[in-house]
This record gives C-alpha cells, structure tokens and sequence, in this order.
C-alpha cells in the first residue's frame, strides 16, 4: 500500500500542526517542580509575564465546554478551527456536544469517536465508536469527559460522512494534564 503525494503531504502538515497544538497547548508548563528553575515561559522571556487566561492553570476543576460554544453541533462550522482556538484542554474536561433533536431539524446530527489520526483525516468511520445518538444532544446535552492525556477525534457520522467530510463537523483534541497547585 503507498500513499500517493497529496495523501502523504497531508499526512505530514496534518502531523506537524497536531504537534505544534500539543506544545503551545502546553507552553505553560513548568519545569523544575515546586521550587521554581527551569524552562518557565511565565517569567520574562520571551514576550513579559504572563496575566492572561491561559497562565498556569492551578485549580483540580474541571472545565466545562460547550463544542461550538454558543454555535452548538452543527453543518457547516468548523470545529477543527474551534478546538485550535479554544486550546487547551486538559485531562477531566467536559466536553458538551449541543444539537436539536431529529424531530426540531430536518438534520440530524450524532457524535462519533474515531480511532486515529488517519479515520480523521478520512472521516473514515467503519472503525468508529458512537458515543451519541442523534437525540442525546438535546436539553443539556451529551457531555464526555476527556478521561485520559491521549488524542481524542470525534465527528458527526451522519449521512454516510458527509458531515464530517463537507460539513467541518470534526475536530481532536489532546488534554494535557493539569497542573497542580503547591
């Protein structure tokens, strides 16, 4: 089996962007332990202190998130370029997946969990898992808890795939582990 060109140019861009996610989702690690020293981009170097939001995350909660946030599970939006922006996510997170019902839309939606990079890429789900149904993302919707620091790949499985495929309906993750305060 060879990989043509395109398919191996993708391979390799798709690799390199999970990568560099991984390493500015976790730019704010500290190395050295409790005691300071260390690699510590939370001191001066390179850009000043760091006040901002995604600083050193010290707390044992959970966070919350709505996928889509007020956009919801939906066709046509681009969660791969959500979950970019929206990094990091961390290990306990709750992910939230909010969608109408079957009978509120004539479109149906569903949550996929797919097993590598390459069924993403694809949206290849004849090895995926279907962890909601096209009625669990009503009310509260269906919430999943990143569990484990490992890459997660969900999609939408309806319509054979076109969801995933044309309708930007996937994205991963990869939680980092949280930091705990001293």
């Amino acid at each position: 089996m060879g990989f043509s060109a395109d398919k191996l140019m993708i391979l390799i861009v798709v690799t390199a962007s999970m990568l560099v996610s991984v390493s500015v989702a976790n730019k704010d690690w500290y190395n050295g332990g409790g005691g300071g020293g260390g690699f510590n981009y939370t001191t001066n170097w390179p850009w000043g202190p760091r006040n901002d939001s995604h600083s050193l995350n010290r707390t044992s909660k959970p966070n919350k998130i709505i996928v889509g946030g007020s956009d919801h599970w939906h066709y046509g939006f681009n969660y791969s370029v959500w979950a970019f922006q929206k990094n990091p996510f961390y290990v306990n997170d709750v992910l939230v997946f909010k969608y109408d019902p079957p009978s509120k839309s004539p479109f149906k939606h569903s949550v996929y969990l797919l097993p590598n990079m390459w069924s993403y890429l694809t949206c290849d789900l004849s090895k995926a898992k279907l962890i909601a149904t096209t009625t669990q993302g009503s009310g509260e919707g269906f919430k999943f808890v990143l569990k484990k620091w490992k890459p997660y790949y969900f999609a939408c499985g309806e319509h054979e795939g076109i969801h995933c495929r044309d309708g930007g309906m996937k994205f991963f993750v990869m939680p980092m582990l949280r930091r705990w305060h001293y």
